[in-house]
């Protein structure tokens, strides 16, 4: 019998590879194996609103091809379901599918989906948000709404924001209260990681583990221009925990107060408020992986 697959493709997605979806399905796609439909979103959620559908209708497997955003959206949507998680990567920083070890190059990911190779993962709850890969508040939140706002994704867009904004922010004072005990931190950031990187292999937890049922909270504590470069470099050796700027709590749940009212799940900008709780779902998200 045929799995039934659903394909959810957000078209204005990271930098326009989503639009070759339909020939990649058609040319690549293991139909021996597969019934399958395509889906485009047309709004913000609506994803969400697609992939509780997919699970409704007993799809086997509901595919995003997107990037984190997209991936975060359509995870909503299956959390605690039997329904898969499968990737196509066709975001800017594509952090989850680097994390699982799914190819960037599409035709290489759709074998992954016709191989079907099932796991489980944990997600985490943001207060009424959840996210599979990384949450955070502080600058990176900072740079994910000046981000939003810029007009032009992919990496390059995103460093010229970052340069832009790092003169300019301050670092902030946190309570964070977990494992029955509240610690106050001045940080330039805080992120909140289930997988190993914020994106583009910039890993900001490079020893989390997405199924281990514990969170990486990550505190980056005040830095000058001076040292942001050889953090930078940490982040993209996998090094950034031996940093003395860095700080790596493991535990299963926190709330945290901060003085702003904005985050970012996932690279995309919420407003969450001043009190968040953050909690761990062990293994609620089934994926497809290599």
């Amino acid at each position: 019998m045929k799995k039934k697959i659903c394909f959810i493709v957000n078209p204005v997605s990271g930098v326009g590879r989503q639009k070759v979806i339909e020939k990649l399905i058609d040319e690549k796609l293991n139909r021996t194996l597969f019934d399958y439909e395509i889906l485009y979103t047309k709004a913000a959620k609506h994803a969400t609103e697609l992939a509780t559908q997919a699970v409704v209708r007993n799809f086997d497997i509901v595919v995003a091809v997107g990037g984190d955003g997209s991936i975060n959206e359509i995870v909503k949507g299956l959390i605690g379901s039997n329904t898969s998680l499968a990737i196509i990567p066709a975001g800017s920083g594509n952090g989850l599918a680097r994390y699982l070890n799914i190819p960037l190059n599409m035709k290489k990911a759709m074998e992954v989906i016709n191989s079907s190779k099932e796991t489980r993962i944990d997600s985490i709850q943001f207060n009424n948000e959840i996210f599979a890969n990384v949450a955070g508040i502080g600058f990176d939140a900072h740079i994910g709404w000046e981000f939003a706002k810029f007009g032009k994704r992919g990496f390059s867009s995103y460093l010229k924001v970052i340069f832009r904004e790092f003169p300019k922010y301050k670092s902030q004072d946190f309570e964070l209260t977990f494992d029955g005990k509240t610690i106050h931190k001045k940080a330039f950031l805080i992120s909140f990681a289930n997988g190993t990187q914020w994106g583009n292999n910039a890993h900001i937890a490079p020893l989390a583990n997405i199924a281990d049922g514990v969170m990486d909270i990550c505190i980056l504590k005040d830095i000058s221009f001076l040292n942001f470069f050889p953090i930078a470099f940490k982040l993209f050796r996998k090094t950034a925990h031996q940093s003395s700027h860095l700080e790596i709590i493991k535990t299963k749940e926190v709330i945290i107060k901060q003085p702003a009212t904005i985050a970012h799940i996932d690279g995309e900008p919420i407003e969450i408020g001043n009190a968040i709780s953050i909690k761990v779902n062990p293994l609620s998200l089934k994926v497809i992986i290599p």
